[in-house]
């Protein structure tokens, strides 16, 4: 969208949980194994392996306990949000469960009959599209306070492990809503963009550093600034030398990524960048007036949100 579609749209009280459960990646179930196959150097800086975070929570448990904490810190009442954007790399498959799923998140936040988007099959970059789809609806005038959650947890061990990164369950959410004086820790709505290429969106396809530059060409185009004016770029936590290499490839420079989080959290699906931007701000570096730029890579797909921290 651009700047002047989202005039007075900001993001507000971005929020996190991560499984209950801590634990090395040495304990992964099959982890040496799935070096020794890749032929892989075993060393974890090198990668950023760490840590990984399992759940014996259902997606729904988490995706309340991240919707609570956004509300705590927006200070906004159930009764005061008015839909729901529930996000997942992964819906249950039977249509049935698709009720009992959004009935149990509804009714643990309290939030009543309010209208409920469901947004998956854009991977690990399907929060940032459901951000922009709540951006859209607030802009338009549909919604005013919109809750925007996604979890994520493992299926099964097994697959914690794959070629770009380990996974961890868990969740993340914010409130997208028009500009409010005095709301705590808002961002504001600079601009979003993305790029596609169908013939590469298999499995098998890596990343490409060529849709990413596509894409922030067009973002940056409508934002009117230049790749050096981004304060931080908040990525998905994938191996740290796939990562750094695709996003230098685009035009970013190391000093401009947030890699920290790759060996603490692990790859949490689709909330990477939401957790990034919660921690960097717990941690005191984001700059008032700071640009912040949310971006998921998947194959065949980037999408980037454009942020400015409020300088209130």
């Amino acid at each position: 969208m651009k700047p002047d579609e989202t005039t007075g749209v900001v993001l507000r009280a971005p929020s996190y949980v991560l499984g209950e459960t801590s634990s090395d990646h040495t304990e992964i179930e099959g982890f040496a194994d799935f070096v020794d196959q890749r032929q892989m150097m075993p060393d974890a800086r090198l990668w950023g392996w760490g840590a990984v975070h399992r759940t014996a929570l259902d997606t729904a448990a988490l995706a309340v306990r991240t919707g609570r904490r956004t509300l705590r810190a927006a200070g906004v009442e159930p009764s005061e949000v008015d839909a729901l954007v529930l996000c997942s790399t992964a819906f249950p498959a039977d249509i049935a469960a698709h009720g009992e799923l959004i009935g149990s998140v509804l009714r643990g936040l309290e939030l009543g009959a309010v209208p409920v988007t469901g947004i998956t099959l854009n991977r690990c970059a399907t929060m940032l599209t459901g951000l922009q789809t709540a951006a859209t609806m607030v802009a338009a005038g549909r919604h005013r306070t919109v809750l925007v959650i996604t979890a994520d947890r493992v299926a099964a061990e097994s697959e914690r492990l794959s070629d770009f990164a380990l996974f961890s369950d868990g969740a993340a959410s914010c409130l997208v809503t028009r500009r409010s004086d005095g709301a705590p820790e808002s961002y504001e709505w600079v601009a979003d963009a993305s790029a596609q290429d169908p013939a590469a969106l298999g499995r098998g396809n890596e990343i490409s550093a060529d849709l990413t530059r596509i894409a922030n060409q067009r973002l940056f185009a409508e934002a009117g600034i230049g790749i050096k004016a981004i304060d931080g770029l908040l990525h998905n936590n994938i191996f740290l030398p796939i990562v750094t290499m695709k996003e230098v490839q685009a035009g970013f420079v190391p000093s401009q990524l947030d890699t920290s989080n790759i060996a603490r959290v692990g790859h949490c699906f689709a909330a990477d960048p939401l957790i990034n931007l919660v921690d960097r701000s717990s941690a005191g570096t984001i700059r008032a007036g700071g640009l912040y730029l949310l971006a998921s890579s998947v194959s065949g797909l980037r999408v980037c949100i454009l942020l400015r921290a409020d300088s209130a």
